[in-house]
């Protein structure tokens, strides 16, 4: 499979570094929508900055497990069962430790993401290459930032023609990646 097109919606302070590290301030950099082969979207990808630079969050679900009494889904950190209102034991969420339980909580599952390193390393340094571009669009007059909603209509109805925001990724290697 190919990535063949990245589409980047900036966050507000996505160019500018984050101020503190301990709460003040977003990390979240961008939203980004990946498609392959031209025909499979992931959806809902955050750009984050990290300790050590900019890196991929892939779309997630929360985790959850079963009230004892009625057996209804809840998330891991519900207080109540959300079918009967019964209290749920408020510590059943460490449980769900990762590794040898001395490591973090494990709360969230991914719903797509690549199988290996190397896979994940690509795609991260794509989607990177195109956040920088998007970053110095961002900075020319009449910028307009792009809108990740309604995108199923160029999908959908291949009458429509695919939106100019829209950046190919074979676009950035033309264009070139600012950094």
């Amino acid at each position: 499979m190919q990535l063949t097109e990245i589409r980047i919606n900036l966050c507000a302070t996505s160019h500018e570094p984050v101020v503190a590290r301990h709460g003040h301030g977003s990390r979240l950099r961008a939203f980004c929508s990946l498609t392959f082969d031209n025909t499979f979207v992931i959806r809902d990808v955050k750009l984050i900055e990290g300790n050590d630079g900019l890196f991929l969050a892939m779309p997630s679900r929360k985790l959850s497990d079963h009230c004892p009494d009625c057996g209804e889904k809840n998330h891991l950190r519900a207080r109540y069962c959300n079918q009967c209102g019964g209290r749920l034991n408020e510590d059943r969420y460490l449980q769900y430790r990762q590794g040898n339980g001395t490591t973090r909580l494990k709360l969230h599952a991914d719903v797509a993401h690549p199988i290996n390193a190397r896979c994940r390393q690509q795609v991260e340094k794509r989607v990177v290459d195109a956040y920088w571009f998007e970053v110095q669009r961002s900075k020319l007059p009449g910028y307009v930032p792009p809108s990740l909603d309604h995108e199923d209509f160029d999908i959908y109805d291949s009458s429509l023609s695919a939106p100019a925001r829209a950046l190919p990724v074979e676009g950035l290697q033309q264009v070139g990646a600012v950094h």
